[in-house]
């Protein structure tokens, strides 16, 4: 008799807002997650009302609420792999960072700081909470050049910026450092590294502004990729070329920024 055990894929659990626009946050996680072939599961830590043209609130949940969320996933199902975004608060912060400093899973950091139109997502307050106590937490954390800026100070201005960028992102506590180098001029180049081991990650740049949920998408695309049993370089050159597709198969969306197109694999494949 078939074991129904062999027909579960690995599980990838994100902790994260909402979006009510269904192009970036949970809802861009759990897109992701069902592409690439693993379970996702999902711990809300905020709702945004959210659309093409930006964010107009968020509301975040009690942390007691975040908390049984994690302890019901976890404490059940079990997860291969865990992705954070979208945390709020210092208080949210902390909770969550509680709960992953004694998991034994890849943990995917993206510390959102802000939405792609600049609206802020992260208090004030909370960066301190992010630096001292969820970073040490990361087997990998994804931040760019503007949440560079804010975890570090170190301002990254050109390609020659980044390894000082990552190392000053190393300090904090993870285990590698992903610096998203997409917004500088020229070609897009990211540099990965654990401080010893180092790389560059280049992808073609696509003209195309509907890059909604692109921070969000990398980050659980790595986490899915660790959960299907890949390594950290591996997972982040595979999460990359998903994403890169994604962005080239962006789509408009109101009267707005439209979304990265989680779908654009299977849209692709002969009769999707």
């Amino acid at each position: 008799m078939e074991d129904m055990t062999d027909l579960t894929p690995p599980r990838v659990l994100t902790v994260a807002g909402s979006d009510s626009g269904g192009g970036a946050g949970i809802q861009a996680d759990l897109k992701t997650m069902m592409a690439l072939g693993v379970h996702g599961m999902s711990v809300i830590a905020a709702v945004t009302a959210q659309n093409s043209l930006g964010v107009q609130g968020y509301w975040e949940l009690p942390p007691e609420a975040v908390r049984a969320q994690l302890d019901s996933v976890l404490g059940d199902i079990g997860a291969q792999a865990i992705k954070t975004g979208m945390l709020a608060s210092p208080v949210l912060v902390e909770t969550v960072a509680e709960v992953l400093a004694g998991v034994d899973v890849p943990v995917v950091v993206d510390p959102v700081g802000v939405s792609k139109h600049g609206d802020a997502l992260l208090a004030p307050e909370a960066v301190d909470t992010v630096k001292s106590l969820l970073l040490r937490t990361a087997t990998v954390v994804t931040p760019n050049l503007w949440e560079v800026l804010q975890l570090t100070g170190v301002k990254v201005e050109d390609e020659r910026d980044l390894r000082r960028a990552a190392d000053a992102v190393l300090e904090l506590g993870p285990t590698w450092a992903l610096i998203k180098g997409g917004h500088l001029p020229g070609a897009p180049v990211d540099l990965l590294t654990d401080g010893t081991r180092e790389f560059r990650l280049t992808a073609e740049r696509h003209d195309n502004r509907h890059t909604h949920g692109t921070g969000c998408t990398l980050a659980s695309a790595i986490a899915s990729y660790l959960a299907l049993g890949e390594d950290v370089p591996a997972a982040v050159e595979r999460a990359k070329a998903y994403v890169t597709g994604a962005i080239a198969h962006g789509f408009p969306l109101g009267r707005g920024i439209g979304p990265v197109d989680h779908a654009w694999r299977m849209r692709q494949a002969p009769g999707g």
